[in-house]
């Protein structure tokens, strides 16, 4: 992708000001008996990339659903740009890329972006959205024949051309290769250091980890976590202990004092500890462990520790 193209102007750069991108007070939506969403405070600046990290079920969709104005919060408020969801959209300052749905298979990738420009009063122009998105080589291909990484960056296409403030983005790069994730975050970054804000739902916590500002983590209709990768990383408690340690009994492992899990790999070992010292000088002393190796925990076991069922809301 090329990141030169496109610069933000008129709807992306909204109005200067102290405004924020999105500010949700306190939001609730309940389907029934269940709290989709339990009081949700959320701001989120202009230029940010925020990441929607949680497991099924947590309130994401819910959440994404009311910043977009496809549902309404039960309590609370939200706003987008000072106005409402609805308003925003209407204005053009939002737009989202969602993963599934909207492409007509009998259109080509040109003929699909065209007739969405047509419904703008104040389009980007189309060469210039299909080359931000990588796609403009295979403009004239149908998109029946497109793969589903190549309907993602058209999507994405689509998305750009009200020129949005705001790109709410839900598992934006499935179906691509790894070239294609890393060529399409570029662009959002280049995008979002021009003022663009993009908040975005994603399985890949690594694609969390390397090009989000900020994480924000929901469990049960609530926010538990929200911060950089690494204050993220910071809130799960305990360090991993790596070790090689043939014919070792993982449920020994896990009976020995402080260790609270034990994954196995073959003879590796990655040991979850409260007191990582006095597990290297066990295994040390009475197994056959060798290269050890202790570090703090990632990204994918933070998630874990801090949206599990057992942690207290």
């Amino acid at each position: 992708m090329d990141n030169a193209p496109l610069t933000i102007s008129g709807r992306a750069a909204v109005e200067t000001g102290p405004l924020l991108a999105v500010d949700a007070r306190g939001i609730t939506k309940r389907f029934g008996r269940v709290a989709a969403v339990a009081g949700v405070d959320l701001q989120i600046a202009r230029g940010e990339i925020v990441a929607f990290l949680g497991p099924n079920g947590a309130g994401k969709s819910t959440t994404i659903d009311m910043l977009l104005g496809l549902a309404k919060p039960d309590s609370g408020s939200v706003s987008v740009f000072g106005r409402s969801p609805r308003a925003a959209i209407a204005q053009g300052f939002v737009s989202a890329v969602l993963q599934t749905g909207g492409l007509l298979n009998d259109l080509t990738v040109r003929e699909t972006v065209e007739l969405t420009a047509s419904v703008f009063a104040d389009a980007r122009p189309v060469d210039e959205v299909l080359e931000r998105a990588g796609i403009r080589e295979i403009g004239d291909r149908m998109v029946g024949k497109c793969s589903g990484g190549q309907q993602q960056r058209l999507r994405f296409a689509m998305a750009l051309l009200s020129d949005p403030g705001l790109l709410i983005l839900d598992e934006p790069t499935t179906g691509m290769d790894v070239e294609g994730r890393r060529d399409f975050w570029s662009a959002i970054r280049a995008d979002a250091a021009r003022g663009r804000t993009v908040v975005f739902a994603t399985h890949y916590l690594d694609e969390a980890d390397a090009y989000a500002d900020r994480i924000v983590l929901l469990r049960q209709g609530r926010i538990v976590a929200d911060g950089t990768a690494a204050e993220i990383r910071n809130l799960a408690s305990g360090r991993v202990v790596h070790a090689t340690i043939p014919d070792a009994d993982p449920v020994a492992l896990a009976a020995i004092p402080g260790v609270e899990r034990v994954e196995a790999r073959g003879e590796r070992f990655a040991i979850t500890t409260q007191d990582s010292d006095t597990l290297a000088r066990t295994l040390l002393t009475t197994t056959t462990a060798r290269d050890l190796e202790i570090t703090g925990q990632n990204l994918e076991n933070a998630f874990l520790a801090l949206t599990s069922e057992g942690q207290d809301r």
